[in-house]
């Protein structure tokens, strides 16, 4: 596995490299903002850990100009900012996850194993495949068994939430902070993983059951995407 790791705190960069490292990654390392974008437009990753506040260029903006670039490598935030709006931004803009600085370096590295095990096929540069769905992350569209879903902008968020970790079980918690803010009402979720279901069930009405993905409900815990 090869991370990207950009950090302009110096002594932070060359730990957390170290760090990466001693758990058997592949680790390139910037210090600058400039720098961390070019190394990866230029180089495949399998996770960039990315702080935010960054000289030359800042974390959100590299995330947006790396998904405007068609690149789908799972992006982990490191940021000082600790507010819900600070977390959403970061969300909002591209990134797959956040840490909240100072963190415990047992829980970066279970953050980066974590998207390590986000799966996916890329297909050129704007797409790729979990299953028998096909992610455009450019033109924000969604297939299914060749056909394409017909979703809103919010549904469309849900179900690439889910597509990022397929088979994980993902607390209500966490899809609302990631797609509404937890300052929301958690029923929000239960309300569009139903619309979503629907829909999902809707077209897959003519495959055999077997085939079909669908959410399952884990009660007091949360929601799990199978079939893919």
């Amino acid at each position: 596995m090869r991370v990207l790791v950009v950090e302009d705190e110096r002594r932070l960069l060359r730990a957390l490299a170290q760090l990466l490292r001693d758990s058997n990654y592949t680790v390139d390392t910037a210090d600058n903002g400039l720098d961390g974008q070019r190394q990866a437009l230029e180089n495949t990753y399998d996770v960039i850990v990315l702080d935010v506040m960054l000289p030359g260029r800042s974390g959100y903006d590299i995330v947006r100009t790396l998904r405007k670039e068609g690149l789908s490598t799972p992006i982990l935030l490191l940021t000082a900012k600790d507010a819900v709006r600070d977390r959403v931004e970061g969300l909002d803009c591209g990134a797959d996850d956040y840490l909240v600085k100072p963190f415990a370096t047992q829980e970066l590295l279970a953050r980066v194993r974590a998207l390590t095990r986000r799966t996916g096929e890329v297909i050129g540069a704007e797409s790729y495949e979990v299953g028998p769905f096909v992610m455009d992350s450019v033109h924000r569209a969604i297939s299914l068994h060749g056909e394409p879903l017909s979703l809103t902008p919010k549904e469309f968020q849900l179900l690439e939430f889910f597509l990022r970790h397929p088979g994980q079980v993902l607390a209500k918690e966490l899809i609302l902070d990631r797609l509404w803010g937890l300052e929301a009402d958690v029923n929000i979720v239960e309300t569009y993983v139903h619309f979503l279901r629907r829909k999902l069930d809707l077209h897959l009405r003519d495959h055999a059951e077997d085939q079909r993905p669908f959410i399952e409900t884990l009660r007091g815990v949360g929601y799990r995407l199978k079939g893919v």
